[in-house]
């Protein structure tokens, strides 16, 4: 096999130490699963007689879901609004049929059918929303272009989408709850043959040992051939041998997937080992260790022919997603501003109350790109709290700070000016907490993919700041969090942030 027939059969098949992000965690110190107790062997054909089934109960739900929304529209209390027309359940079995049929294709279209996605309910309800969402958005389209007979209500299109997705919601979860019940489930775990040891292969094994899906298998690790591990795992009892003997350890122990993550050996070891794992019908996937930032971004692309892999682009790279955000900006700041106008002059009343002077102040922080602005804030400290020359970090119970100041930051009522920089467009309603210059300077140097995090607007609230992650805190951790956001944004995921600001009380000074 060539270099590039290499490259392109690694690259397409790479994976990363956060295997299945948001889903995988590598808080754990070692994997919680004992690979030297025989587990049950899996079967691949029970992994594709489970999906099949499961495309079969979701098509039934599909339609069923199509039969009640048409119920709802035409026969409940629902049939009062708009122009509802005295139609038969025959009159629209046809869209009933199309739209069962096309939600099916959806699904199928977004890869929701493979055995990666079986045992995992969080990534499988995300994909029902989206798709469900794509489903009347292209229903209701199909509408105005085309001229049924009779007239599709639309009404009826989002009844059923709603229905759709409440259907598909409910099944897969009670379909997810009776897998992990059973005794299959062990069959439908990715066996997976690590070949040498390191810091990522580690977080990988911990991240399988606290899966709550339980997806993932570590049978054990081989050495690279002729040599010692980088790093020796943990537990012994994960050395199964020497590369030399992986063609029998692959058919003795079932292994469905080998991950290289020891990526010194030579070029011809990796070849072979990849034939290998292709002549013996095992998957083969590649632990980049020399990614360690924003790993999701990889892409193969082709230059003049030859494959080239590395990051290329984010999610907040692409135009359409950055206008989105801007909008739920626009219109979010603006109906902040309009509740936090009463809160202001409240708490402001407060402030002068306590400590008269400017109740307002604001702080030079960096937004995106590194460009400077300042940011505004509700005074929850003493006038002059900093020394000249000094910049600090406030720090839990900070004796710096007002009575009303601790209650403000607790509920983050001090924040609520900065609705005014996002309609400036400085800010966003979600992203990574913006930091003064002055207390960052150098941070690029000394913290690995610092700097990353100003690829986005900073936002009124983060990832980071939801989980606790603010003021004083583990600076390693915040960026971890900024960077994960990164990878992973969404307007879902703003709005699942925004709730959790509301929820969450944040205890961090």
């Amino acid at each position: 096999m060539k270099h590039r027939e290499f490259m392109a059969l690694t690259a397409k098949q790479v994976i990363t130490a956060n295997l299945d992000k948001g889903e995988l965690t590598a808080e754990a110190s070692h994997c919680s699963k004992n690979p030297a107790v025989t587990a049950v062997p899996r079967n691949k054909n029970t992994a594709e007689r489970v999906i099949i089934v499961s495309m079969i109960c979701d098509f039934v739900v599909i339609a069923a879901a199509m039969a009640i929304g048409f119920w709802l529209r035409f026969h409940s209390f629902i049939r009062e609004f708009g122009r509802a027309s005295d139609v038969s359940f025959l009159d629209y079995a046809g869209y009933a049929e199309v739209g069962a049929i096309s939600m099916s294709l959806i699904l199928a279209y977004r890869q929701f059918y493979r055995e990666a996605v079986v045992l995992r309910y969080r990534r499988v309800a995300r994909q029902i929303l989206e798709a469900s969402a794509l489903w009347v958005l292209g229903f209701l389209s199909i509408s105005l272009i085309l001229k049924f007979e009779p007239p599709l209500s639309r009404l009826y299109a989002v009844v059923c989408g709603a229905t759709i997705c409440s259907g598909l919601l409910i099944s897969r979860w009670l379909f997810n709850l009776a897998v992990h019940r059973s005794s299959i489930v062990p069959s439908l775990r990715q066996r997976v043959l690590l070949v040498g040891w390191n810091e990522e292969a580690e977080r990988l094994a911990a991240a399988f040992g606290t899966d709550k899906a339980d997806a993932y298998e570590l049978v054990g690790c081989v050495s690279p051939a002729g040599r010692d591990f980088a790093k020796p795992p943990p537990d012994s009892r994960l050395i199964l041998g020497d590369q030399n003997r992986i063609e029998d350890i692959i058919e003795r122990r079932r292994i469905d997937m080998v991950m290289l993550a020891d990526m010194n050996s030579a070029q011809s070891e990796i070849v072979g080992l990849a034939n290998l794992c292709e002549k013996m019908m095992v998957q083969f996937k590649v632990i980049p260790s020399y990614f360690h930032i924003l790993v999701s971004g990889l892409h193969l692309d082709t230059v003049s022919g030859i494959p080239i892999l590395g990051v290329s682009s984010l999610p907040l790279d692409q135009t359409v997603n950055i206008v989105l955000k801007r909008v739920v900006d626009i219109v979010g700041s603006i109906v902040g501003l309009l509740i936090s106008i009463p809160l202001i002059a409240i708490f402001g009343a407060i402030v002068y109350a306590e400590s008269p002077g400017p109740i307002l102040y604001r702080q030079r922080r960096l937004g995106r790109n590194g460009r400077e602005f300042f940011i505004y804030k509700i005074r929850s400290m003493k006038l002059n709290a900093e020394a000249p020359g000094k910049v600090g970090w406030t720090t839990k119970n900070d004796p710096r700070r007002l009575r009303i100041g601790g209650f403000m930051r607790k509920f983050n009522i001090d924040e609520v000016p900065q609705f005014w920089n996002v309609l400036r467009g400085e800010m966003s309603l979600v992203g990574p907490r913006p930091e003064r210059p002055e207390l960052i300077h150098g941070f690029k140097e000394e913290i690995p993919h610092y700097n990353a995090r100003h690829n986005a607007k900073p936002g009124i609230t983060g990832w980071a700041q939801v989980r606790g992650f603010r003021g004083d805190t583990d600076l390693g951790e915040r960026i971890k969090c900024d960077l994960w956001y990164l990878e992973n944004w969404s307007l879902l995921l703003d709005f699942h942030i925004m709730f959790l600001t509301f929820i969450k009380r944040d205890n961090a000074a």
